[in-house]
Order: structure tokens, then C-alpha cells, then sequence
């Protein structure tokens, strides 16, 4: 009893207390809120349906699942995956169930931190949302796709929701601070530059503005400072900022660091390299996403990409942080401004193809190793023309493909770069080819 009576007594941070308790209040997510949209129509209409909102930490997900129970004057049951399991799950089913017997009320089963469910704990939900029992509403941080069984997600409809820009943010803070019953009370004032900075620090995430801005209050009351001053020693440095080393975000950058890298921009990549380092990422492995881009996208334009690309692959193996990391910084900019090929990918791309869809060719017998004097009877080598007895190296009309795929090609070299040069080459060679061609068919 006196444990339940500490923790109902217990201060509500400003962050819940601040919570919105009607649709005008939700600041941000305008794209799944505005009028007409389906979310709100759902929630303003009283006529909720199961979900998922998918979205970063401080966006709504949670206090959109509370306004869509209060819309429907629903139960509103709150679990935690990092707690919960599938007896909770089927305790929330019980209760709804009686609680539609008794009094003809619908139950919103929220689950926080969904993804952490496994399949087998997803799968209790199934026939409780698939039969109406439970409004399910899942919160997730992480893609629905790779987290969520299809089961689960084809019984519920996927809301994306977005982090805060710093205009929503200001809007959370001067709320807070304006407030007489849930905020700071109006005590407190917060220049136009420290709110800007609070704002930006947050990285979209409400909470965090207002836990940083909670705890701000409480250090300049017991100091006797401005909340200007107290700010910035209860703000991390660069805690705001997110990347999940595995998961979306770490995918999403290292791909639009890459598509820097791809499209030429030195500038864009060397951001998206440097938020990738800043959020913790190993460096070895952009290093070795580095080495890829140069065979991917450089190619045969300038094979020095590689090289180079290797040596800072090398030196960050060597030096380590932070000297490796200007060796890849080096790398990312000469790869982007580089000329670009991916004839190398696209032919590899395609010679793998063929072999799939071609399966075991033989090997053409003048292709083929003649170590014994049995392969050497077989006619292994038989007829095989050795390019430097060949006028210019060049075996003119020798076919090196297995008689099925002999008119392939697979490489198209560009005209960037030393590619140019490569191609040039080629279309001389396959010049030496037609003679010889002609020559053989008088």
C-alpha cells in the first residue's frame, strides 16, 4: 500500500504532463494529421482501427494511441515489450473481453517497442485483431518490414511518423514554459538564441527538449541561475543526434553517402561520412563500403580509385581514429570527383547471370588444360593459338566463350576517363576480328 501511494504520489516529469490531450494540441505529423487525412479522420470520427506507428523516439506515437482510445471512449491498456510477454497479452484479452460483456467498451491494447516481440509473441495478437477484441496499436522504432511478421502486418495499417523540425520543437518549449498548470508555470524565460540551440540539440525529439529543459529548471533553482546558464550543463554533447549502428538510419547514410560518392558531390558525401563517424560507426567498415564504391561506380575510368581507396582502407588499420579517417575522407572525395563507370558492375553483373541461367558449360576443348599425354590425346589445347606469337599480342577471331554464349559481351567501356582509352582499344581488337572473320570465310 504505502509503495503504491509513493509511486501515485510520485512528480509527473514535464514531458508527461505536458502530454496533449486533444488533437489541437499535437504539434508535428501534419502529413498523417491534417483534415482529411486518414489517422485523424479515424481519431476525430471515434472509429479506430489497429496500427503501427513507426517513427524516431519524442514524436506522438504513444500520445497518438492515448487520443485514439479517448476518441472511442476506449480501455486504454498500456504494455511494454522490453517487459511484457504473452501472458500480459492474453491478460489485456480477458479483460477486454469482459469489459465488452459488462459494458459494451471497446479495449486499445498499446504495445511499446513492438519489435522486440519475437514471431511467437506477434502471433498472440493475431486472432484478438483479427476478431475485434483488441484495437491494436503498435509503437516501433525500427521498420515494421524487417521487425514485424507479414502476418501481423497485413491485419494492421503502418503510419509513418517523422522527427520534429526545430519550428515544432520551439512550439513544445514555449508551451512548457508558458503553462501555469502543467508547464514551468511562466517562472521561467528562455532567449530566442538559447531556445534556438535547445531546439537544434533535440534532434527532433519533443522528450528530450523538455527533460533537458525540466532538468535545466531544477539546477538554476538550486544555484541561483538563469536557465540560459543552466542549459548547457545538462545538454550532451551530441546526445541528441541519432544513429542506430545496424538499423535504418546506419543503412539510410552509409546509402546516401554512397549516392554522394555516385553522384559527384564531394561535399554531400563528406557530410554523410561525417555523420556516419559522429554517430559511432566502426570506420573499417565505411573503408570497405569505400572500396566498393570505387569497383562500383569508378571503375576502369580511374583504377587509381581503388588503389587509393585500399591505402586509406590500410592507413585507418594502421593509424586508427582520428588520422585513418581523413585517409577515407581523402579517398570519399577523390572517388567523387573521379570520373564514373559501372561497366565493370553491370558486365560482372550480367557474366553472373549466365551462369545461372546457362548452368555447366563445357569448357571448348582449345581452352582446355593439357597437363598428360591422355588430355593431350583427348585434343585438350588442340588448336589453341598463343597471343604473344600473334602479330600485335592479338589472336584476331580466337573465341574464348563456350560456343553457346560466343557473341556475347558483357563489358560496354564509357568514354570517361581512361575507359575512353579502353574502349578505343576494344573497338580496334574487334576490327582485327572482322578481318580475320572475312579472311577465313573467301
Amino acid at each position: 500500500m504505502l509503495a503504491e501511494r509513493a509511486i501515485t504520489d510520485w512528480p509527473r516529469p514535464l514531458a508527461d504532463r505536458l502530454r496533449p490531450r486533444c488533437l489541437d494540441e499535437f504539434v508535428g505529423q501534419s502529413h498523417l494529421l491534417a483534415p482529411g487525412k486518414p489517422l485523424r479522420m479515424a481519431i476525430e470520427g471515434g472509429q479506430p482501427h489497429s496500427m503501427v506507428l513507426w517513427g524516431p523516439p519524442g514524436t506522438g506515437k504513444t500520445t497518438l494511441a492515448e487520443l485514439l482510445a479517448g476518441a472511442c471512449q476506449a480501455e486504454f491498456i498500456r504494455l511494454s515489450a522490453v517487459m511484457a510477454g504473452v501472458r500480459d497479452v492474453r491478460t489485456a484479452v480477458e479483460r477486454a473481453q469482459a469489459l465488452w460483456r459488462h459494458e459494451r467498451r471497446r479495449t486499445v491494447l498499446f504495445m511499446d517497442e513492438v519489435h522486440r516481440f519475437n514471431k511467437a509473441q506477434q502471433d498472440a495478437f493475431l486472432p484478438y485483431v483479427e476478431d475485434g477484441t483488441l484495437i491494436f496499436v503498435g509503437a516501433t522504432t525500427e521498420n515494421p518490414s524487417f521487425t514485424l511478421t507479414n502476418a501481423l502486418l497485413s491485419r494492421v495499417r503502418v503510419y509513418v511518423l517523422t522527427g520534429l523540425d526545430t519550428a515544432a520543437i520551439d512550439q513544445v518549449l514555449e508551451r512548457a514554459l508558458s503553462d501555469v498548470e502543467r508547464g514551468l508555470g511562466g517562472r521561467w524565460s528562455l532567449t530566442g538564441t538559447a531556445r534556438k540551440q535547445l531546439a537544434q540539440a533535440a534532434d527532433g525529439d519533443a522528450r528530450r527538449a523538455l527533460i533537458w529543459l525540466e532538468l535545466a529548471a531544477e539546477l538554476a533553482v538550486a544555484q541561483g541561475l538563469t536557465l540560459e546558464a543552466a542549459l548547457p550543463a545538462v545538454m550532451s554533447e551530441g546526445a541528441g543526434r541519432r544513429f542506430d549502428r545496424g538499423g535504418d538510419l546506419f543503412y539510410d547514410q552509409i546509402s546516401a553517402l554512397h549516392k554522394a560518392v555516385r553522384g559527384s558531390s564531394p561535399d554531400a558525401a563528406l557530410y554523410w561520412l561525417a555523420r556516419m563517424l559522429d554517430g559511432g560507426c566502426d570506420p573499417l567498415y565505411i573503408a570497405r563500403r569505400v572500396a566498393r564504391m570505387a569497383s562500383e561506380d569508378i571503375g576502369n575510368a580511374d583504377p587509381r580509385g581503388l588503389q587509393l581507396a585500399l591505402n586509406a582502407w590500410e592507413a585507418q588499420e594502421r593509424m586508427g581514429s582520428p588520422e585513418g579517417e581523413l585517409a577515407i575522407a581523402q579517398a570519399v572525395v577523390y572517388l567523387a570527383v573521379a570520373p564514373k563507370s559501372n561497366a565493370v558492375y553491370t558486365a560482372f553483373e550480367a557474366a553472373r547471370g549466365d551462369v545461372g541461367r546457362y548452368g555447366t558449360l563445357e569448357v571448348p576443348p582449345h581452352l582446355r588444360n593439357a597437363p598428360t599425354a591422355l588430355a593431350r590425346e583427348q585434343g585438350h589445347s588442340m588448336g589453341y593459338r598463343y597471343a604473344h606469337d600473334e602479330p600485335n599480342t592479338y589472336a584476331a577471331g580466337e573465341c574464348y566463350f563456350p560456343e553457346t554464349l560466343k557473341d556475347v559481351r558483357y563489358y560496354q567501356p564509357t568514354n570517361n576517363g581512361l575507359e575512353g582509352r579502353i574502349s578505343e582499344k576494344l573497338d580496334r581488337l574487334r576490327e582485327l576480328d572482322r578481318r580475320s572473320d572475312r579472311q577465313r570465310y573467301r
